[in-house]
Protein backbone atom coordinates (compact mmCIF):
# COMPACT_ATOMS: atom_id res chain seq x y z
CA UNK A 1 0.00 0.00 0.00
CA UNK A 2 1.33 3.47 -0.90
CA UNK A 3 1.88 5.94 1.92
CA UNK A 4 -0.68 8.83 1.97
CA UNK A 5 0.41 12.46 1.38
CA UNK A 6 2.82 13.95 3.93
CA UNK A 7 1.35 14.96 7.31
CA UNK A 8 1.48 18.59 8.48
CA UNK A 9 4.05 18.03 11.21
CA UNK A 10 3.98 17.46 14.94
CA UNK A 11 2.20 20.51 16.33
CA UNK A 12 0.12 18.98 19.10
CA UNK A 13 1.25 17.92 22.54
CA UNK A 14 -0.87 16.73 25.47
CA UNK A 15 0.50 16.76 29.00
CA UNK A 16 -0.78 15.36 32.28
CA UNK A 17 -0.30 18.00 34.98
CA UNK A 18 -0.72 18.05 38.75
CA UNK A 19 -1.92 21.63 39.13
CA UNK A 20 -3.99 22.79 36.17
CA UNK A 21 -4.32 26.45 37.31
CA UNK A 22 -0.53 26.71 37.79
CA UNK A 23 0.06 25.18 34.35
CA UNK A 24 -2.51 27.51 32.80
CA UNK A 25 -0.75 30.49 34.39
CA UNK A 26 2.63 29.37 33.07
CA UNK A 27 1.54 28.67 29.49
CA UNK A 28 -1.01 31.50 29.14
CA UNK A 29 0.14 34.36 31.38
CA UNK A 30 3.88 33.76 31.13
CA UNK A 31 4.38 32.21 27.69
CA UNK A 32 1.52 33.98 25.93
CA UNK A 33 -0.50 31.04 24.64
CA UNK A 34 -4.26 31.56 24.15
CA UNK A 35 -7.06 29.40 25.50
CA UNK A 36 -8.72 27.61 22.60
CA UNK A 37 -11.15 25.38 24.48
CA UNK A 38 -11.96 24.41 28.07
CA UNK A 39 -14.25 21.36 27.75
CA UNK A 40 -14.40 20.76 31.52
CA UNK A 41 -12.53 21.69 34.74
CA UNK A 42 -9.87 19.00 34.19
CA UNK A 43 -8.88 19.75 30.59
CA UNK A 44 -7.60 22.84 28.81
CA UNK A 45 -6.55 23.33 25.17
CA UNK A 46 -4.12 26.14 24.34
CA UNK A 47 -2.68 27.55 21.12
CA UNK A 48 -0.19 30.08 19.89
CA UNK A 49 -1.41 29.89 16.27
CA UNK A 50 -0.29 26.83 14.32
CA UNK A 51 0.01 24.56 17.37
CA UNK A 52 -2.11 23.00 20.11
CA UNK A 53 -1.18 22.11 23.70
CA UNK A 54 -3.63 20.06 25.73
CA UNK A 55 -3.32 20.07 29.51
CA UNK A 56 -5.05 17.20 31.34
CA UNK A 57 -5.26 17.18 35.14
CA UNK A 58 -3.62 13.99 36.43
CA UNK A 59 -5.70 11.81 38.70
CA UNK A 60 -5.02 12.43 42.38
CA UNK A 61 -2.26 10.16 43.65
CA UNK A 62 -1.25 9.02 40.16
CA UNK A 63 1.45 11.59 39.49
CA UNK A 64 4.98 10.25 39.87
CA UNK A 65 7.84 12.76 39.50
CA UNK A 66 10.11 10.10 38.03
CA UNK A 67 7.54 8.90 35.49
CA UNK A 68 6.96 10.26 32.00
CA UNK A 69 4.19 12.86 31.99
CA UNK A 70 3.52 12.73 28.28
CA UNK A 71 -0.06 11.71 27.47
CA UNK A 72 0.29 11.46 23.69
CA UNK A 73 2.01 12.92 20.64
CA UNK A 74 -0.15 14.43 17.90
CA UNK A 75 0.39 14.80 14.16
CA UNK A 76 -1.97 17.11 12.28
CA UNK A 77 -3.56 16.15 8.99
CA UNK A 78 -5.02 18.46 6.31
CA UNK A 79 -8.58 17.06 6.19
CA UNK A 80 -10.87 14.40 7.70
CA UNK A 81 -10.35 12.04 4.76
CA UNK A 82 -6.62 11.96 5.49
CA UNK A 83 -7.38 10.56 8.95
CA UNK A 84 -9.03 7.51 7.41
CA UNK A 85 -6.28 7.12 4.79
CA UNK A 86 -3.58 7.15 7.47
CA UNK A 87 -5.55 4.72 9.63
CA UNK A 88 -5.81 2.27 6.72
CA UNK A 89 -2.14 2.70 5.85
CA UNK A 90 -0.83 2.20 9.39
CA UNK A 91 -3.21 -0.70 10.06
CA UNK A 92 -1.98 -2.41 6.89
CA UNK A 93 1.59 -1.80 8.06
CA UNK A 94 0.86 -3.71 11.27
CA UNK A 95 0.85 -0.74 13.64
CA UNK A 96 -1.02 -1.51 16.87
CA UNK A 97 -4.10 0.70 17.20
CA UNK A 98 -5.55 2.14 20.39
CA UNK A 99 -8.76 3.69 19.00
CA UNK A 100 -10.43 3.75 15.59
CA UNK A 101 -11.07 7.05 13.78
CA UNK A 102 -13.90 9.14 15.14
CA UNK A 103 -15.24 12.64 14.65
CA UNK A 104 -15.18 14.76 17.80
CA UNK A 105 -17.88 17.24 18.81
CA UNK A 106 -15.66 20.19 17.81
CA UNK A 107 -15.36 18.92 14.22
CA UNK A 108 -11.95 17.33 14.65
CA UNK A 109 -11.41 13.75 13.47
CA UNK A 110 -8.68 11.48 14.79
CA UNK A 111 -7.46 8.06 15.82
CA UNK A 112 -4.83 6.78 18.25
CA UNK A 113 -2.12 4.19 17.73
CA UNK A 114 1.07 3.14 19.53
CA UNK A 115 4.69 3.71 18.55
CA UNK A 116 7.15 0.80 18.91
CA UNK A 117 7.82 1.69 22.57
CA UNK A 118 4.13 1.94 23.42
CA UNK A 119 3.83 5.75 23.41
CA UNK A 120 0.40 6.88 22.26
CA UNK A 121 0.34 8.78 18.96
CA UNK A 122 -2.71 10.66 17.66
CA UNK A 123 -3.22 11.52 14.00
CA UNK A 124 -5.75 14.31 13.86
CA UNK A 125 -7.56 16.72 11.58
CA UNK A 126 -8.29 19.76 13.76
CA UNK A 127 -10.05 22.58 11.83
CA UNK A 128 -8.46 25.62 13.58
CA UNK A 129 -4.95 24.27 13.02
CA UNK A 130 -5.56 22.93 9.52
CA UNK A 131 -6.45 26.47 8.41
CA UNK A 132 -2.86 27.60 9.10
Amino acid sequence: MKRPAQHLGMRHLALNVRDLPASEHFYVALLGMRIEWRPDPDNLYLTSGPDNLALHKAATGSFDESAQRLDHIGFFLPDPEAVDAWYAYLTAAGVRMRKEPRTHRDGARSFYCYDPDGATVQLIYHPPVADH
